[in-house]
């Protein structure tokens, strides 16, 4: 497995994925290199890509209070692969940092062509949730 689909692994979203699944996954992410005080996503606005640090830091802040910093093999934006939803936090690089980013419009466009990978992202979403909310169902 290359790094790519390696870091990738490491998300929630893809745990149900083969290393098959995954390299589609990762032929989908372009590699890109931020300066420090670059701000990645902001709070409140419509995301359209997840993130995966491969190296350097960012800081997550909410109602502009810094709550994180993340590191590589952390990542962030993963719901706006599912929907174009507003960004929870403001993501912000603390240091020059190198990230693997995936857009929604390409992932959506794998999903649809490939509809084995579509369900096994969304029983690892559906696992997520549950594991979110303590195991807990209406």
């Amino acid at each position: 497995m290359d790094q790519k689909a390696t870091m990738l692994s490491k998300c929630p979203l893809f745990a149900g994925l083969s290393e098959r699944d995954l390299a589609a996954v990762s032929r989908l992410a372009d590699e890109v290199t931020v300066r420090p005080g670059k701000v990645i996503t902001k709070e409140g606005a419509s995301g359209h890509e997840f993130f995966v640090i491969l190296d350097g830091k960012v800081d997550i802040s909410k109602a502009g209070k810094r709550v994180n910093t993340m590191g590589p093999g952390d990542f962030f934006g993963e719901l706006a692969l599912l929907a174009k939803v507003p960004r929870m936090a403001t993501v912000t690089a603390a240091t020059p940092a190198t990230l693997l980013v995936v857009g929604h419009r390409e992932f959506t466009s794998l999903l649809a062509s490939q509809p084995a990978i579509r369900d096994k992202v969304m029983r690892a979403l559906a696992g997520w949730i549950s594991e979110l909310s303590g195991g807990k169902t209406n």
